[in-house]
C-alpha cells in the first residue's frame, strides 16, 4: 500500500515539474548557462594585460626600461602615458584603466646617488581581480627594479655581479602550488561559484514547489494523494527535482572534469556522490526553513539570502578559521560548506576517502534534521492559510 502511494504521489511529482517552467528554467537551464559563461569567460584560467598607464616624470633611460618591463609582463597592458597624476587618477575613476605606475622627478639621479627615491603605484581594489593583478605586477617590478639598482651600486663598488646577487638574494625560493600548480583561476572560480548556484536554485524551487501548494491551497490533495504522509507525500514532489538537479550536477562536473581537465585526483565517483549529497542536503534544508516558516515569501527570501552569503561564508573567497566565531560557525549550517571540503580533499589532493569521511555523513544529516519538524508542515498543509 505504502509503494502505490509513493508510486502515485511520484507521479504527482513530475505532472507539477512538468507544468511549470520556472523549473527546467531554474535548475537545468540557469546553471548549464552560468557553466558556460564561467568556463568560456575563463579560457584563459587567468585574467591577462589588465589596462593601466604610467606616469614617468623622470624620463631617464632607467625610467624607460622600468616601463618597457612593465609592458612585457603577461599581467599589465599600458595603454596610456600620462603627463600628470592628476590626469592618471582621472582614467583611473573612468573605468579605463585599473591602475598607474607613477616615476618621480630626478628618479634615475636619485637612485644611482644614493638618494632612495620612492616609486608609487595606484591600483583599484573597487574591481579586485584586475586591481589585485595589477597591483601584484607592479609590486613585481618595483621590487625588481629597487634590486637591480642596489646590485648596480654595490657593482660599483667593487663587488662582483655574483657576490651582490647573492647578498640581494641569499635564499632562493623554489615555489610549487599544490593543486593548481597552473595558478588557473578558472579552477578555483569554476569549482566555488557553480556548485554554489546550484545549490541556491534547489533550495529555491523546493521552497517554491512546498509553500505554493499552501499558497494555493492545493496542499490538502497534495497530502491526501500521499496517504496523509508528509514524508511520502514530500519525496513523491521532491523526487523529479532531485533527479534533474543531480543529472544537470554530474553533466556540470563531466565538463569541468573531462572536458576542461580540471584536477580530478581521486575516483570520479567520489564527486559524483558528493554532487548528489549536496542536492538532497539543499532540498532538507530547504524543507527545514519551510517547517519554520511555511511562508512563500518569507522561506524564498530566507534561502536567497543564505544561498548568496553561502559564496562568502563556506569558505571560497575567505577562510574559515579567519572569520569571527559567530560567522564562522554558520558556515557549518550550510550544505555547500561540505561539498567544497570533499572536493579540496578529493578531487585537488586526492586524499583516501576515509579522511572525508565526516563530510559526506554531515551532508546525510540534513535530511534527517528536516524529519524533525515535518509535522508542522504537515499542520500547516492540512489548514493552508496564505499570509501575503
Amino acid at each position: 500500500m505504502k509503494w502505490s502511494l509513493l508510486i502515485n504521489s511520484i507521479k504527482r511529482g513530475c505532472r507539477y515539474f512538468v507544468s511549470r517552467r520556472v523549473y527546467f528554467v531554474s535548475l537545468v537551464l540557469v546553471p548549464i548557462a552560468f557553466t558556460l559563461f564561467f568556463i568560456d569567460l575563463m579560457d584563459e584560467g587567468l585574467p591577462l594585460k589588465v589596462p593601466t598607464a604610467i606616469v614617468d616624470l623622470d624620463d631617464s633611460p632607467l625610467s624607460r626600461t622600468i616601463t618597457r618591463n612593465l609592458n612585457a609582463g603577461e599581467l599589465l597592458d599600458i595603454r596610456y602615458k600620462s603627463e600628470s597624476f592628476h590626469d592618471a587618477i582621472d582614467k583611473v575613476r573612468g573605468g579605463e584603466i585599473f591602475g598607474f605606475f607613477m616615476i618621480p622627478e630626478r628618479f634615475q639621479e636619485k637612485a644611482l646617488g644614493g638618494d632612495k627615491p620612492t616609486i608609487t603605484y595606484y591600483s583599484n581594489m573597487t574591481y579586485f581581480v584586475p586591481g589585485t593583478l595589477s597591483f601584484k605586477g607592479f609590486k613585481s617590478v618595483a621590487v625588481t627594479t629597487a634590486g637591480g639598482i642596489v646590485q648596480t651600486t654595490l657593482v660599483g663598488m667593487g663587488l662582483d655581479e655574483g657576490t651582490a646577487g647573492n647578498l640581494l638574494q641569499p635564499v632562493v625560493v623554489d615555489n610549487h602550488p599544490i593543486g593548481n600548480p597552473w595558478l588557473n583561476y578558472s579552477i578555483y572560480l569554476c569549482n566555488s561559484f557553480i556548485p554554489g548556484i546550484i545549490a541556491l536554485m534547489v533550495m529555491l524551487v523546493t521552497a517554491y514547489s512546498i509553500c505554493d501548494e499552501i499558497k494555493k491551497g492545493t496542499s490538502v490533495q497534495w497530502l491526501r494523494e500521499g496517504g496523509n504522509s508528509m514524508l511520502i507525500s514530500l519525496i513523491g514532489k521532491l523526487a523529479p527535482q532531485s533527479f534533474m538537479a543531480i543529472c544537470v550536477g554530474v553533466f556540470i562536473q563531466s565538463l569541468l572534469y573531462g572536458y576542461n581537465h580540471f584536477p580530478l585526483n581521486n575516483h570520479a565517483m567520489h564527486m559524483i556522490a558528493a554532487m548528489v549529497l549536496l542536492v538532497i542536503g539543499c532540498q532538507a534544508f530547504a524543507v527545514t526553513i519551510c517547517c519554520i516558516l511555511p511562508n512563500l515569501r518569507l522561506a524564498v527570501s530566507i534561502l536567497s539570502l543564505v544561498g548568496i552569503l553561502s559564496f562568502s561564508v563556506t569558505g571560497f573567497s575567505f577562510p574559515v578559521q579567519s572569520m569571527y566565531g559567530g560567522i564562522g560557525i554558520f558556515s557549518y549550517l550550510i550544505p555547500l560548506r561540505y561539498y567544497f571540503l570533499i572536493y579540496v580533499d578529493q578531487a585537488l589532493n586526492g586524499i583516501p576517502i576515509f579522511y572525508s569521511r565526516w563530510y559526506y555523513i554531515a551532508l546525510l544529516s540534513f535530511p534527517l534534521i528536516s524529519l524533525l519538524g515535518l509535522w508542522k508542515l504537515k499542520r500547516r498543509c492540512l489548514n493552508p492559510v496564505y499570509v501575503p
